[in-house]
């Protein structure tokens, strides 16, 4: 461990003395009740003297069981939701998508970090940067949590810009699955199809939810559509297709 604060120091030891960087470390670590370990508050203070230099992973290279640290856009933001533990203890969640120009996938908030959307300082189109992510398989394909050594940055930078990725889909409809109705975990039901399109000899299966499936029917089997900004999700070692409400259906 010890060898680990010495290479981050070595970062900024021309900004700071190591007797500054090492009472910075305790205070932080006071200040968090000592939630973070000494290497999380070392390269806390080092990433926002600007110096860190870790590697930052694009969404579509995330894997399962794995730590990253990416930097993306906030594209779309949940509800908050409750849950309770095994000891009792209620706590608060909730999920967002954060997207780069490789793709998207769910970020999940625990507890005290769910004020950070409470209060408004991380909304949709936010920049933030997840350092120490855990990566783990969700319901709806890979997701990044923000574990007890995991931290997460509103980057205010207005030079930082994320390009996202505009998933595209084109091809002929050639199936429309019969609507399917659902229980959302609130009690709230929605709506859920499949369709197929055939793309370059290869034959596409699509998941389509809520308004989009009223949409859908809109078009006829046999004609070609384009659909933009889908939502593609890593489950289970395979890739899913999904349409939600930023998709755009276009016949071609």
């Amino acid at each position: 461990m010890q060898n680990t604060i010495d290479a981050l120091y070595k970062k900024i030891k021309d900004l700071k003395t190591k007797q500054e960087f090492k009472n910075e470390i305790k205070k932080i670590l006071l200040d968090s009740d000592e939630l973070f370990d000494e290497k999380t508050a070392a390269l806390l203070i080092v990433d926002k003297l600007g110096r860190n230099n870790e590697n930052i992973s694009k969404i579509k290279d995330i894997k399962n069981k794995k730590e990253c640290t990416i930097i993306g856009k906030i594209t779309k933001i949940k509800k908050q939701r409750e849950y309770t533990s095994k000891n009792g203890f209620v706590g608060k969640v909730i999920n967002l998508e954060i997207s780069d120009d490789t793709g998207n996938c769910n970020l999940v908030l625990w507890n005290k970090d769910v004020d950070l959307v409470k209060n408004k300082k991380i909304k949709e189109g936010s920049i933030v940067k997840i350092i120490n992510g855990y990566i783990k398989e969700g319901y709806n394909g890979l997701e990044i949590n923000i574990g007890r050594y995991g931290l997460i940055e509103i980057k205010e930078d207005k030079k930082i810009k994320i390009q996202e990725k505009k998933n595209v889909v084109e091809g002929e409809l050639i199936e429309i699955e019969s609507t399917r109705p659902f229980f959302r975990d609130s009690g709230e039901y929605g709506f859920v199809t499949n369709i197929k399109i055939q793309s370059k000899n290869k034959e596409k299966k699509l998941t389509i939810w809520d308004e989009k499936v009223k949409e859908i029917q809109n078009f006829k089997v046999g004609e070609k559509i384009r659909i933009e900004n889908i939502d593609i999700k890593n489950k289970n070692g395979t890739q899913e297709i999904h349409l939600n409400s930023t998709c755009k259906i276009i016949k071609i």
